[in-house]
């Protein structure tokens, strides 16, 4: 199945514990700045500007990790992420950080949108959800023409 979002990540020296491998915490921190690149990047939604002068937060409610291999300083992993179900307020992921040995760690997380001054869940912004809607298109699409 086609991801909806891809890139590669170089894990570095500051990533690992003193085993010589990526110690676990580092691997959120890799799916946050992932996360953000998405926006960004590939859905064209500035993150700095929701969390700042919008005032939008889409903080994390639920995470499930699953770590199948271990990965050293030098590896390169390949980042990859899956929509699997955008609600009003909610939107739902499967991310995978694989190696060339296949996959390293895995993800499920929901992501709620959410106001920042008071702190309650709200629908996405409009175009924000657009966004969203495209990248689900898209990711549908490129999963249509691969079979």
């Amino acid at each position: 199945m086609t991801a909806a979002f891809e890139r590669e990540v170089l894990i570095r020296f500051g990533h690992c514990d003193p085993a010589g491998i990526v110690f676990f915490p580092r691997y959120y921190e890799l799916l946050n700045a992932f996360i953000e690149d998405w926006f960004n990047d590939g859905l064209g939604v500035s993150y700095a500007a929701l969390l700042g002068p919008r005032r939008v937060g889409l903080p994390t409610v639920q995470l499930q990790a699953s770590f199948e291999r271990i990965s050293r300083q030098g590896d390169r992993l390949q980042q990859r992420l899956w929509i699997e179900r955008v609600g009003r307020r909610s939107l739902t992921l499967r991310i995978s950080f694989d190696g060339a040995d296949g996959p390293r760690v895995s993800f499920g997380q929901v992501l709620v949108c959410t106001s920042l001054d008071t702190h309650q869940s709200q629908p996405f912004p409009e175009d924000v959800r657009e966004a969203l809607v495209r990248a689900v298109q898209q990711q549908q699409s490129h999963e249509s023409s691969e079979q």
